[in-house]
This record gives C-alpha cells, sequence and structure tokens, in this order.
C-alpha cells in the first residue's frame, strides 16, 4: 500500500469531505494522513472525528488517518497532494451576487462561474488563492494540487498566476453527466447498454462552457445517435412534463440540445451553466423564457438549508444519534491520485493552462481538456481547434478573466467593471445600469475586498 499525506484546504466542507472520506475508505491500494484545514476549526475537527469513524467500518479496506491542522502551514507541510474546496466568501455574500442583480431582469442559475456572480466571486477568491500558492510554494512545493473550487477556470488561473511553476489542475464533473446523456442515446436508439467510462469524448472549452466534438463507444460513431436524441425530445426535454421532478439543481436538458442544433457539437455542462455563458434573451431573458427551456434557478437559501443540515448531521453522529455510512462519490479524484503514483493510468477531463491542447484559444489561459495521468505526471492531450462558433462563444470570457487577473495585480476594482461592462449576459443592460448594480454589490461584499486598495475613488461616483 502506498502511504500518502493529503492536505485538504477547506477541511470543513459538508458535502465535499464526505465524499472524498467515502473514496478514500473504498480504495485499498494507497492510505495515508489527511491533514483538514479549515478557517471553520470545529467543522474541520467534527470531520475528522467522521472520517475516523468511516475508517472503521468494516466495508473500509482503505487506511487513513485524519487530523486536525489549526494553521494552512501545518497542513501543507511533507503534503503529497493538496485538494481545494473552498467557499471563497459565505453564503451571504454569495445570496448578495447571485440575487442583487435580479432587481436589474439579471437572473443567475448557478452563481459560481461566470456574469455578475462569478465576476465578484473571483475578486474575493483572487487574493485567498494568492496566498494559497505562496505556502504552496514555501511548504509543499513538490505537491500536487486538485482544485474543486469554482469559478474553477479562475481558481486554477490564479494558482499558477502566482506560482507558474505549480504542478495543478482542476476537476469538474458536469462531463460526466454528459457521458451519462450519451450512454442514455445509445441504449434508447440502438438498444446497447454502456457505462459513461466506455463513452469516448474529446471536450474542450472552458469550464462550464466545454464542448464535444467527438464522442464513440467502441467502432460507433455517437453524434449521428445523439442527433437522433435530440430530434426526438428536443420539443420537451428528456423528462416530458414531470421534468419539475428532477430537483433544484436539474434540468430537462432542452439548452444543451437548442445548443447542439445551433453549432453542431454536445455541450459538455449542464444546462444551468451553459446558460449564465450566452446572451440574455437566448434563454434567461425573464421567467418565463427560463420556464420555456425547463431548467432551474437555484436559490442560494437552497444551499444555506443544505449546510444547516450537513451540520445536524454531523452532530448527530459525533453524538451516536446516527450512523456514518460509506457512498463513493463518483469522482476520479483518488483514481488520479492512483495514476500519478504510478499505480494505473487513465485519461479523463481536466482544466489546466492551454499548453496548446486547444490552438485557437490564448496559450496560457487555463482551458479543459482530456489529460493522460501516469506516474508523476499529468500531459494535456492535444484536441485540436475549437469549433469556431463555439470557440467565438468562449473568447470574451476569456477577456474577462485577463481583466480580471488585472485587477489584482493592480489592485483596482474599475477593471472588474470593465469585465462586467464586457459581460455577454449583461448586453442588454446600459452602462449607467450596469455601473449601478456593480456599486450596488460591491458596498454590500466590501468587507471582502479590503485587498483592491489602488481603486480610484471617483469609481463610486
Amino acid at each position: 500500500m502506498k502511504m500518502v499525506k493529503i492536505a485538504y484546504i477547506g477541511g470543513g466542507s459538508r458535502l465535499w469531505a464526505r465524499g472524498l472520506m467515502s473514496d478514500l475508505a473504498l480504495e485499498k491500494e494507497i492510505g495515508g494522513e489527511v491533514s483538514l484545514y479549515d478557517i471553520d476549526l470545529e467543522a474541520a475537527e467534527n470531520n475528522a472525528i467522521i472520517g475516523n469513524k468511516m475508517m472503521a467500518l468494516e466495508q473500509a479496506v482503505g487506511k487513513w488517518t485524519f487530523t486536525v491542522a489549526k494553521t494552512l502551514e501545518e497542513s501543507l507541510q511533507n503534503a503529497d497532494f493538496v485538494f481545494i474546496s473552498i467557499l471563497p466568501g459565505t453564503f451571504d455574500e454569495m445570496e448578495t451576487y447571485v440575487h442583487a442583480p435580479e432587481k436589474w431582469g439579471v437572473y443567475q442559475t448557478v452563481g459560481d462561474t461566470t456574469g455578475p456572480s462569478g465576476i465578484f466571486r473571483s475578486l474575493i477568491m483572487m487574493p485567498i488563492y494568492a496566498e494559497f500558492a505562496e505556502k504552496i510554494k514555501r511548504f509543499a512545493p513538490n505537491a500536487w494540487v486538485i482544485n474543486f473550487t469554482n469559478p474553477m477556470t479562475m481558481c486554477v488561473q490564479m494558482l499558477y498566476h502566482v506560482y507558474p511553476e505549480i504542478k495543478a489542475f482542476g476537476n469538474c464533473h458536469e462531463v460526466f453527466h454528459v457521458q451519462m446523456i450519451l450512454a442514455k442515446a445509445l441504449k434508447e436508439v440502438k438498444g446497447i447498454d454502456a457505462t459513461r467510462h466506455e463513452i469516448q469524448i474529446n471536450p474542450q472549452g472552458i469550464n462550464h462552457f466545454t464542448w464535444i466534438n467527438y464522442a464513440s463507444y467502441k467502432d460507433m460513431d455517437l453524434m449521428p445517435i445523439y442527433q437522433a436524441y435530440v430530434d426526438k425530445y428536443y420539443d420537451e426535454g428528456v423528462h416530458g412534463d414531470n421534468w419539475v421532478h428532477v430537483g433544484p439543481f436539474g434540468s430537462a436538458e432542452r439548452v444543451k440540445f437548442d445548443l447542439f442544433k445551433r453549432f453542431g457539437v454536445i455541450a459538455a455542462a449542464g444546462d444551468r451553466h451553459l446558460v449564465e455563458f450566452l446572451p440574455h434573451e437566448w434563454y434567461t431573458k425573464d421567467k418565463e423564457t427560463i420556464d420555456k427551456w425547463r431548467f432551474f434557478l437555484t436559490p442560494v437559501s437552497l444551499r444555506k438549508q443544505i449546510k444547516e443540515r450537513g451540520n445536524a448531521s454531523a452532530k448527530r453522529i459525533i453524538e451516536g444519534k446516527e450512523n456514518v455510512v460509506i457512498h463513493g462519490s463518483g469522482e476520479e479524484g483518488i483514481l488520479q491520485l492512483k495514476a500519478i503514483l504510478g499505480l494505473t493510468e487513465l485519461i479523463t477531463n481536466v482544466n489546466m493552462p492551454n499548453y496548446g491542447q486547444i490552438p485557437n484559444l490564448p496559450i496560457g489561459h487555463v482551458v479543459e481538456t482530456n489529460a493522460l495521468f501516469r506516474r508523476n505526471d499529468v500531459k494535456p492531450i492535444y484536441s485540436g481547434e475549437m469549433p469556431e462558433l463555439p470557440a467565438e462563444m468562449t473568447r470574451p470570457h476569456v477577456m474577462n478573466h485577463q481583466r480580471l487577473l488585472k485587477a489584482f495585480d493592480q489592485r483596482d476594482l474599475s477593471y472588474a467593471l470593465e469585465a462586467m461592462y464586457h459581460d455577454v449576459s449583461l448586453s442588454h443592460l446600459s452602462k449607467k445600469d450596469i455601473k449601478a448594480m456593480f456599486i450596488d454589490v460591491i458596498e454590500r461584499i466590501n468587507h471582502y475586498l479590503g485587498y483592491y486598495t489602488e481603486t480610484p475613488k471617483e469609481l463610486f461616483n
């Protein structure tokens, strides 16, 4: 058994931590220590108790010890791997930047990646990730760093921006869901059962705005099969009128079907993520349009409820009133660790700087493609050029990422306002309205923006 140390930044997580613990409990080829660090020390301490209880279960084959670090430096010391899974700020700030723009008719479905929410979340995140990168460089320079936090592209970009030699990549499961849809299409159209792992794809783009121009099952081209599936379900979606029962994080998949008809390639993210990258009038013009395309607006109040349920569950487990349960997460983080340790090889989608794997997107900008994982090596796989229409829709978001990095470098929020002016989801608004929205949110989350000391005072006039 390979023994390693994992530093888990955000180790008080109510969701990701339980999934990681379960995956580790079910893995018999690696073991070691998971050092949990969180600004909420009590949450990390609770997770350490839960993780160690989980390892004592009969079905747990992993040999792991969960410890709590009181400082980031302590957690990183001698780490082989670093997992980052945090919420930049709190749900109170998120509630502001997700819902305040509704005053201007801007409805944000997820609110953690792009649009106004992505901009404000990035502003909070960048100084935090700068510290992470600096501390990793000092205390764990050879560790592999895996990011699970959104906005994914900007988080990974920030790590490389501060520490260019870092060995980091970002994980996202949105592409997995589209592989599952392709497997369903294969079953329905051809009667063939396949798992998502048997569906070979070529993802390319930026996180949550990723596209598939190649899909295969063994010797079978799946693009015509997906076309038939889209044609069948385009009008009503895959769940018909029962789509409302898929839950507040789901959809009827109608947006991705419409984008396939527009562009001829498969949109490889959930509908709720995709719409935030696109012009306001396409899918989020008003609530009637949102209902027509059959996806949910997920309120931040629901996320707060989930957090409270997680807290209550942790308390019951610690008090012995609830049993610890092992549930594999379906994520690939542990498979990636095994491949980097030389125990296997793996090809999967990750977010890394563009070294040329997508030639028609800017070099150096973080993109999402497949990568090959092997002993102490993660190599992005050349995906070819993106089809021009999706590439054209992607470039404005890349430029906004560069504006946000400039806001960090110059400590000046003016560049973030410039990003707001160029955001495609706000193209229907006047500059006056966009600035009013920007100032309204900035003033309400200002306690998290003390880093930006060079912002001209006249910006708020």
